[in-house]
């Protein structure tokens, strides 16, 4: 997933510097819109798993400090291994969505400005 945010992020900023005359903003803005679907959708799975590792973690340092068994001790370890990358990746998700975020303002704003020119040339033709 990682890999395929970065990639899509670089094809959306190099449309910005491109900033052909021809592009179609509203057309880019939709599809970028189903982009930031799609990356939400995902980032609110990775916070639902990371939460459930946290919670389990939790319980495992409860289950310690309250019968010092050791089974409890190696399976905190092991979710502990595994909880600090899902921390890790929904960071990235949470920044990257963020930043699609900003993006989509930008293009936004290119899309009105497109409009606004097209709705110019109309009125000089009429």
């Amino acid at each position: 997933m990682r890999k395929q945010i970065e990639e899509y992020m670089k094809a959306i900023k190099w449309i910005l510097t491109d900033d052909s005359p021809t592009t179609d903003w509203q057309d880019v803005a939709k599809r970028h819109l189903v982009k930031i679907q799609f990356y939400q959708h995902e980032r609110l799975i990775h916070l639902i798993v990371t939460a459930l590792f946290a919670v389990m973690e939790v319980i495992c340092l409860a289950v310690l400090l309250g019968t010092s068994n050791l089974w409890s001790l190696a399976l905190m370890v092991l979710i502990l291994v595994l909880l600090v990358p899902y921390i890790g990746h929904y960071y990235f998700l949470e920044n990257s969505v963020q930043e699609l975020y900003l993006i989509y303002d930008v293009i936004l704003s290119r899309a009105d400005r497109t409009e606004e020119i097209g709705e110019k040339s109309d009125d000089q033709e009429a």
